[in-house]
């Protein structure tokens, strides 16, 4: 297979189903693209090796998805009439704008000549030489930023354009000539789609309407998961008292408390505990009956206020424990901070109110240190990750039957984060792919992480100091753990991936808004596609094919947490970096091994068949 810089084919991916229909040319627009220039361009220069503008050639694995919907696109489109240079697109997409002459200014393989096409969900520049097609293409909800380059008076053929940067790492610079006045056009369509709720337009996950076999809106129901921990139990039971969201605006409708905890006492905690995240239930223990709850600060501000029926329902949390009369809460934040937030109105558990309770700071930093950690790796500093406590607290949860509480400031960050990593090491269903989306959607989306305003879907404010890649964070350290235990998850890496590039797509419904209410005020489930749609239709793509479910039924998974074991996730970070990303055609790989992983079963099933007949023929021939 043509292995070209730039070329649009896979890193020699299943040559008998990708090879074929992969060019572009043939593809049609649903709409008639507005040409904002027909000129011509000369050549252009070398671009400055020290701008990481990353390219996003289709040579590298990550675009195995994207080349399936090319090639069906393609298989859809055959016959009709089309444009060579018109880009494939997706139900719901239309082209808004065209230009010509325009110069992508490639960091690795220098300046590229193309059409540039914005449609109403992305960036799709292709360049326009044959022996070695370039194709970048950027889904707007990825722009974090537009910037134009360069003025009336600048000279120099790559000094006049546009740079656009990206949520995912990337960098890109297009350049326009300034005699054919296209730079304005194309900038202004970009900021119009790219950030349409500053412009009052819809996102394109309002407008995207392809369908699927499989409904991913139906892969989490609460009340199902909650009856498959064992709930409602003697212990614990199912409240619907937040149905309208009037008790707390930021939970789901639906949660487990302690089942002696009445009414009355729930509205009490909730004014004790910030935004009223009261603690509810995110884990239980089949055997042991040990939990993982979840909650906000306590608000005893700098008085040392307490609530004795915020006391009483902690106590009945221990209680609902009989193998084990403690508790820790586990404080996300570092104990300075916790202090300090005293003095707005916060705190922290005073142990001499919460008794048989040990309160344990983790010192993991805010969004804002995390903002920063991602800056600090794009400029290729890795983030230091140290040795952390919250591994004691599963240890504790398992082994000692003990019970956690856990939360930080607000309870939707940090917590979300300790929640799902503990959960996904002790209970094996969430390390399958239908579990894992579960896990997502019950300790991320239903208890209100504020996915529209960490990561700012279609809006233009890119300094806002509420945005934080926290899910990324969580995202990265999944993977980490799937490095030390590759036997015991069903998805692979690419699953990980996925769901990170639609983390910011704007593509599907799943991500949007702040909270459960929200998404039930936007009809979401009506007027959008689930994500989990899309990846549950696609599952060999995400399995991963050194799956062994049996050994891990009833194992904890306890990782290394030392920097010695922190590996640097390439195939995410640097995937758009040639000189980085690894060489490996590894999504072949796995289809082989799947495939050889299918061969072996089915001979191995074989073979117990034919041991079972020759069993039964020499049970019934004469002795």
């Amino acid at each position: 297979m043509n292995r070209k810089t730039g070329s649009i084919e896979l890193l020699e991916m299943d040559n008998s189903t990708f090879s074929k229909n992969l060019t572009l040319d043939g593809f049609r627009t649903e709409s008639k693209p507005n040409l904002l220039n027909k000129q011509e361009t000369t050549s252009w220069g070398k671009t400055s090796p020290s701008k990481s503008y990353c390219s996003s050639s289709s040579t590298s694995t990550e675009n195995v998805v994207s080349t399936l919907e090319r090639k069906k696109a393609a298989s859809n489109e055959s016959g009709a009439t089309s444009r060579p240079d018109d880009p494939p697109v997706l139900p719901g997409e239309k082209v808004t704008g065209q230009a010509r002459d325009v110069t992508y200014l490639c960091p690795y393989h220098g300046p590229a000549r193309g059409v540039l096409t914005v449609t109403n969900y992305k960036l799709y520049f292709k360049a326009g030489d044959k022996d070695t097609p370039l194709v970048v293409e950027v889904p707007l909800g990825v722009v974090s930023r537009i910037e134009k380059v360069g003025g009336a008076s600048s000279r120099g053929e790559n000094a006049y354009g546009i740079e656009v940067f990206c949520k995912d790492m990337r960098n890109l610079r297009f350049a326009h000539k300034q005699e054919n006045h296209s730079r304005r056009n194309v900038f202004e369509k970009l900021q119009m789609f790219a950030f349409p709720l500053s412009h009052k337009l819809k996102l394109f996950a309002f407008e995207y309407s392809e369908s699927f076999p499989e409904n991913g809106w139906a892969v989490y129901e609460p009340i199902a998961e909650l009856k498959r921990m064992g709930v409602n139990n003697d212990m614990w039971k199912i409240s619907k008292i937040n149905e309208q969201y009037d008790i707390c605006d930021s939970y789901p409708a639906v949660w487990a408390v302690p089942a002696q905890a009445t009414d009355d006492d729930i509205k009490a905690v909730a004014n004790f505990r910030s935004r009223g995240r009261i603690p509810v239930l995110s884990w239980i223990h089949p055997e042991s009956q040990a939990t993982i709850t979840r909650c906000s600060q306590p608000l005893v501000g700098v008085s040392g206020k307490r609530c004795r029926e915020d006391e009483h329902y902690i106590q009945l949390i221990m209680d609902a424990n009989a193998q084990s009369h403690k508790m820790f809460i586990m404080d996300a934040r570092p104990s300075a901070n916790a202090m300090a937030n005293k003095a707005k109105g916060g705190g922290y558990e005073s142990e001499d109110a919460y008794q048989h309770a040990e309160l344990v700071f983790l010192d993991i930093h805010n969004i804002h240190v995390m903002r920063e950690s991602l800056r600090k790796l794009k400029e290729l500093c890795y983030p230091n990750i140290d040795e952390t406590k919250w591994l004691s607290g599963v240890e504790s949860t398992y082994c000692h039957k003990t019970s956690v509480l856990v939360h930080c400031s607000d309870g939707w960050d940090r917590t979300a984060q300790l929640t799902a990593l503990s959960m996904l090491m002790l209970d094996p269903y969430y390390r399958t792919i239908k579990g894992f989306e579960v896990l997502t959607e019950k300790e991320w989306l239903a208890f209100g992480h504020k996915f529209q305003q960490r990561i700012g879907h279609g809006d233009d404010h890119h300094s806002d100091a509420d945005r934080s890649p926290v899910f990324l964070q969580f995202i990265d350290c999944v993977w980490q753990i799937t490095q030390q235990f590759p036997n015991a998850f069903e998805f692979n890496d690419y699953f990980l991936i996925t769901i990170l590039d639609h983390l910011y797509s704007c593509r599907f419904g799943t991500f949007l808004c702040n909270s459960e209410r929200e998404r039930v005020q936007e009809k979401l489930k009506d007027q959008t596609v689930s994500l989990w749609s899309y990846t549950n239709s696609n599952l060999d793509l995400y399995r991963n094919p050194l799956y062994w479910a049996n050994n891990f039924q009833q194992r904890v998974l306890v990782p290394i947490a030392s920097i010695r074991h922190i590996k640097l996730w390439k195939a995410y970070y640097c995937r758009w970096n040639p000189s980085m990303r690894t060489q490996d055609p590894v999504y072949q790989r796995i289809r082989e091994l799947l495939k050889l992983k299918e061969q072996l079963e089915h001979t191995a099933e074989e073979c117990r068949k034919e041991q079972q007949q020759r069993m039964q023929r020499s049970n019934v021939s004469p002795t």
